[in-house]
């Protein structure tokens, strides 16, 4: 009976029951849950109960409770994937079936040009020619931007450039390119190899042949009987076989005498992948249009 009207003892402060506990004189009082908390856990059990009746949700051997509303995001992604398709085709079929001066005439046109192209030569090209297209000299690899062409610049020329890459085993039509290693392979002597690359430094910059007549002498005789057969009697080049041109200042691997001793002595073999099986043709396209946008041509 005492226990009882224990239980029945009301705080007269909180006015709440207490529930009969008692530690060292201290009661403990039956405190009901607030109102909001009971009212925010009803909603999360609904709103529960609605998402797995609307959406998916439960797995079922091999499938899944689809929903009443049949949400499946492979759909929305397929759907969303083959707009952004459709919307690409309305331009890319313009640059694919137009002449490249009218595509170049077209504002609009060098617009998606330039932002999508941006993204291909990020993607496939900047690794070696960076980002902004102007090469790494001392590397090998060209700068695109400065009109100065191994192969040449035409909009046809730069196209199969990319298509079929440069000594690629990927096709059977690549450009082909090797320079001799003239002093490795016991060609010249090494002090003939100094003698033609002397001279060939005096070609773009002649204030290095100051003080350097019988070298001079001595390696032009040379370049003649061993070097004017690929790189013409003046050094102008070949862009028919991607020789460069010797006399213009623009270096692949470096135009300071010891990076020119260094490509006469061992000799250079660059290399550029073929894109004919990784890259669509409208993207080719696409790439040598952005080229010739960023000032590839002369």
């Amino acid at each position: 009976m005492a226990v009882e009207e224990h239980k029945r003892e009301r705080d007269p402060r909180t006015g709440h029951m207490m529930t009969g506990h008692e530690w060292n004189g201290i009661k403990e009082l039956n405190t009901p849950v607030p109102r909001v908390v009971w009212i925010f856990l009803i909603l999360t059990f609904l709103f529960g109960l609605g998402y797995w009746i609307m959406m998916p949700a439960w797995p079922i051997g091999t499938t899944y409770t689809k929903g009443l509303l049949d949400t499946n995001q492979h759909k929305i992604v397929t759907a969303k994937v083959q707009r952004a398709a459709t919307d690409r085709a309305r331009w890319t079929d313009q640059i694919a079936a137009r002449d490249i001066g009218a595509v170049r005439a077209d504002p609009a046109l060098m617009a998606f040009v330039r932002e999508d192209g941006h993204r291909l030569f990020g993607d496939n090209c900047a690794a070696c020619h960076g980002i902004n297209a102007t090469g790494g000299q001392g590397r090998g690899f060209p700068n695109l931007t400065d009109g100065d062409w191994l192969w040449g610049g035409s909009p046809d020329e730069i196209a199969h450039t990319i298509a079929v890459g440069v000594n690629s085993p990927a096709s059977p039509e690549t450009r082909v390119s090797q320079m001799l290693a003239f002093g490795r392979d016991g060609l010249l002597d090494n002090d003939t190899v100094i003698a033609v690359a002397t001279y060939v430094q005096s070609l773009s910059d002649p204030a290095s042949a100051k003080g350097k007549a019988a070298a001079i002498t001595k390696g032009r005789e040379a370049f003649a009987a061993n070097c004017a057969v690929c790189h013409g009697p003046q050094g102008h080049g070949n862009q028919q076989l991607g020789v460069p041109n010797l006399t213009d200042g623009t270096w692949l691997y470096g135009g300071d005498f010891d990076s020119i001793y260094t490509s006469i002595y061992e000799g250079r073999h660059g290399e550029m992948p073929a894109w004919e099986h990784r890259l669509t043709p409208v993207e080719r396209r696409i790439l040598t249009l952005y080229l010739l946008d960023k000032g590839g041509r002369s």
